[in-house]
């Protein structure tokens, strides 16, 4: 069971401050019961409201003062942890950002700064058999992040957000480069402290959302994939790689760490021992030992850039074949499994069940009568 301190939120976080202000508000003119901390109001209507709608049984007057004031802190840790648990839930939904002013993220300004930073494109085609290819696109620059790209990552994140009919998706590099991270012109102008970390955010929310969404996703890695490049790949599902590609997480020689949540990702893909090796020895990992360490799920013979992303293409369609509403299910399914407490976990695949019960691919599967296992 994941703590209310862990990957739900830390004491200090807008979301915690934010529960505790609900549970504890703020009004001088009202009574201030002793035993509080400093500034808080205590409403005993309220109190008693929430310990019988299912933040635990009331604290009857027998036995001591401290197994009251026991019991009474068991009640108010569960009442956070209920409420933790639908924050959580409210951001694991479709389209929600990960970060707001609460933050100190102003995603408009940072808007302004990536805009003085043009090349390159991330171009879409949304297929009619449910698969979206995105591409990146600036060769000149072995595809390197250029602020606009950045920008635009974002603006085809929403739009794969609101494609109903999408089932999968693969993210691919122009002329047999898959990403080399960030362009050196931008990183560069965007030299404080502040300015790295509004950056961080604003990718760490975009790829959030992208590994979020309810499509299955591959990167087809061809050639290099580096720094930031290389954490692009861990927002996928899978990862296929050519023979003769390389993905490698340069950050130490750049004298940071990822900051795109390429550690987080990694650290759950390959485990964190694996992970401490990868990004310490800033190791360069071929097709072969990729495989070997679990980071990739296949290596593509082909090395041209039509022929693998065809065999992707080919590879991706065994995950996706079904009605887009099962396979979108799924993917949600999985996410919230990984994401959440088990309890919203499964109050989740509820949700998911319900949609997909009684509706047109299970009366449809159930009239065949036991053909899928053949």
């Amino acid at each position: 069971m994941k703590s209310l301190m862990g990957r739900g939120g830390t004491s200090g976080s807008p979301e915690f401050l934010q529960l505790t202000q609900e549970l504890w508000p703020k009004d001088p003119g009202e009574h201030t019961r002793s035993g509080n901390r400093p500034g808080a109001v205590w409403k005993p209507e309220e109190a008693r409201a929430q310990r019988k709608v299912g933040c635990g049984k009331r604290v009857s007057g027998h036995g001591s003062a401290s197994q009251s004031q026991g019991l009474r802190a068991g009640e108010m840790a569960k009442c956070l942890l209920t409420s933790s648990l639908s924050v959580r839930t409210k951001l694991l939904q479709t389209g929600v950002s990960l970060y707001n002013t609460s933050h100190g993220f102003h995603e408009e300004e940072v808007k302004k700064i990536l805009e003085q930073f043009p090349g390159g494109s991330i171009d879409l085609l949304k297929k009619q058999n449910g698969i979206g290819i995105l591409t990146l696109n600036n060769p000149n620059k072995m595809n390197a992040f250029s602020g606009v790209m950045m920008l635009q990552l974002l603006e085809r994140v929403i739009e794969l957000e609101n494609w109903t009919e999408g089932k999968g998706l693969i993210i691919h590099g122009a002329k047999n480069t898959f990403c080399s991270g960030s362009d050196l012109n931008a990183v560069k102008a965007l030299s404080t402290p502040e300015s790295g970390v509004a950056l961080s955010m604003f990718m760490q929310n975009t790829l959030t959302r992208f590994m979020r969404l309810p499509l299955i996703s591959v990167a087809l890695v061809q050639g290099w994939a580096m720094g930031g490049g290389a954490e692009l790949t861990t927002a996928c599902d899978f990862r296929l790689m050519t023979e003769e590609s390389v993905i490698r997480f340069v950050h130490k020689e750049m004298g940071i760490v990822p900051s795109w949540g390429g550690t987080s990702r990694l650290v759950e893909i390959i485990g964190s021992r694996q992970a401490l090796k990868v990004l310490s020895g800033t190791l360069k990992l071929d097709s072969k030992e990729a495989l070997n360490i679990g980071l990739t799920d296949e290596v593509l013979q082909p090395s041209d850039e039509t022929t693998a992303l065809e065999q992707a293409q080919e590879w991706l369609e065994k995950f996706v074949s079904g009605p887009p509403q099962v396979i979108r299910g799924l993917k949600k399914s999985v996410c919230s499994a990984r994401e959440l407490y088990i309890e919203e976990a499964l109050q989740n695949e509820r949700d998911v069940l319900e949609t997909l019960w009684g509706g047109p691919a299970n009366l449809e599967a159930i009239a065949k009568k036991g053909k899928h296992t053949k």
